[in-house]
């Protein structure tokens, strides 16, 4: 069973950028499809990204196109997720989870790591 470790959230301000990350530790990395969610407080959770488990393929929600980028390096069991151009509204805890089912991004996932939190002020 695999498990995940998500780090590098924090305090941004507003228009800045950040880069977070999920280690994952247990069986092969590269079995698992991987995908990043959020929810911020009083919301409920939402899908941002997905990347197949080769990283050949990539799928965003539309929220988050062209300003989320999702990547995965085998080698060394992380999965990243950049954030560009933050804004308050993203403020929220960011979870990187994983699966082994058919590619389906915005599918169920069985495995999740603890959250980041991330916070973007004005």
């Amino acid at each position: 069973q695999v498990q995940l470790v998500e780090s590098g959230g924090g305090l941004v301000q507003a228009g800045g950028s950040l880069r977070l990350s999920c280690t994952a530790s247990g069986p092969t990395f590269s079995n698992y499809n991987m995908a990043w969610f959020r929810q911020a407080p009083g919301k409920e959770r939402e899908f941002l990204s997905a990347i197949f488990r080769t990283g050949e393929t990539r799928s965003y929600a539309d929220s988050v196109k062209g300003r989320f980028g999702i990547s995965r390096d085998n080698r060394k069991n992380t999965v990243y997720l950049e954030i560009f151009s933050l804004k308050p509204e993203d403020t929220a805890v960011y979870y990187c989870a994983a699966s082994t089912r058919l590619w389906a991004p915005q599918g169920r996932y069985d495995y999740w790591g603890q959250g980041t939190q991330v916070t973007v002020s004005s």
